[in-house]
């Protein structure tokens, strides 16, 4: 079941507009931005988006032209886990690594305390409505954010047609607090 919800929304993710997307990802920028819990926050965790996803880069760079402490997740491969690496420059501080995505450059890591994080930012294929989380089956985030303490923000960023009624919910399946969508 979970197979064909991802195959499914990665079509239509696949079929979307660069405009579109572009587009969209401005709106959910500006309502996470407005978010009482987002504007509070002093450390924020951003994923790097990939090409299909809600794109946070500019929200990356916002948050620490604002004065945020800002943090990206790292794989670590052969843990099977994610930490909190926080970098002060886009541009400057990431590089692409495992599953071609963005992570601080290897040697440059440094490791931000979970208790420090306020809010993540998390990506996902699909959230329903009681904010149920779909990721890419990898478990990443599941183990990451299983960890957090029971006060830290986890915001699921997503396009509209990425919601959906219900998705199945396994055990280890850990909800966001919030779901913002475009």
């Amino acid at each position: 079941m979970k197979y064909k919800i991802r195959t499914h929304i990665k079509e239509k993710l696949n079929s979307h507009s660069e405009l579109e997307k572009k587009q969209k990802s401005g709106i959910i920028k500006d309502k996470l931005f407005n978010e009482k819990a987002f504007k509070e926050a002093e450390v924020v965790m951003f994923y790097v988006s990939l090409k299909d996803e809600v794109s946070t880069l500019s929200m990356i760079d916002e948050a620490i032209k604002i004065g945020k402490r800002v943090c990206i997740p790292v794989i670590i491969k052969e843990e099977k886990r994610l930490i909190a690496g926080e970098i002060k420059d886009r541009a400057m501080d990431l590089e692409r690594q495992h599953f071609g995505i963005y992570q601080p450059k290897a040697g440059h890591v440094k490791e931000v305390p979970l208790e420090d994080i306020d809010v993540i930012v998390v990506p996902g294929i699909a959230f329903d409505k009681k904010n149920v989380r779909l990721g890419r089956g990898h478990g990443y985030y599941d183990r990451f954010l299983c960890a957090l303490p029971n006060d830290t923000k986890t915001i699921g960023i997503a396009f509209d047609f990425q919601v959906l009624e219900d998705l199945p919910k396994d055990s280890h399946d850990i909800p966001v607090w919030k779901t913002i969508t475009a």
